[in-house]
């Protein structure tokens, strides 16, 4: 039922994931999906979590038995990409796009992806830093600076993809985020 709603909020907007629009979507009557989730605020809510598990799994997880420091932050540049690529929803990166829908407003939908989004950057300055003590990245490293950079190329993948057909933006992000970290490339 999760999943459809993310698929759903994917391609419309988490606004458009309401107890009517899932129970349409999947058949079933309005009580039935009201039993589960009570209120479209929780259904959202539980569609954020669903959203933020699968992004630590497909992105945290193949990465997090490396060393903190430049090993980790490249695994885990790569499966962001890979994950921004194809993440398993018709319209693209959710977690992306609600991001979007939400970083203006106020309320518990905004605080939890505001709080999980908040987890991932202090893990990426964790790295980071971890790189710049073990001399991986220099000293000089400004650890805000790249945390930003590399979310935003990240970010621009769906759109590059869907809006313009880019099928080459996930190599290009991975390129732009192994400059910013000043790791060589293969050109």
């Amino acid at each position: 039922m999760l999943r459809a709603a993310a698929d759903l909020a994917s391609l419309e907007g988490l606004d458009s994931v309401t107890i009517g629009r899932l129970a349409d979507r999947l058949g079933m009557s309005k009580a039935g999906v009201i039993g589960q989730f009570r209120s479209k605020e929780k259904l959202q809510l539980e569609t954020v979590e669903l959203v933020l598990e699968d992004f630590r799994t497909r992105v945290w997880l193949p990465a997090r038995h490396l060393d903190a420091g430049l090993p980790r932050l490249l695994a885990v540049c790569a499966a962001w990409v890979r994950y921004a690529a194809e993440p398993g929803y018709s319209g693209g990166c959710l977690l992306t796009q609600v991001t979007y829908d939400y970083d203006g407003r106020t309320g518990s939908v905004h605080d939890r992806i505001a709080e999980g989004r908040g987890r991932w950057r202090e893990t990426l300055r964790h790295d980071i830093d971890a790189a710049v003590a073990a001399g991986e990245l220099p000293p000089t490293t400004d650890t805000p600076r790249v945390v930003y950079g590399l979310e935003s190329l990240a970010a621009g993948i769906t759109p590059a993809r869907l809006l313009h057909g880019d099928d080459q933006a996930d190599g290009w992000a991975l390129h732009g985020m192994r400059t910013i970290l000043g790791v060589p490339t293969a050109d």
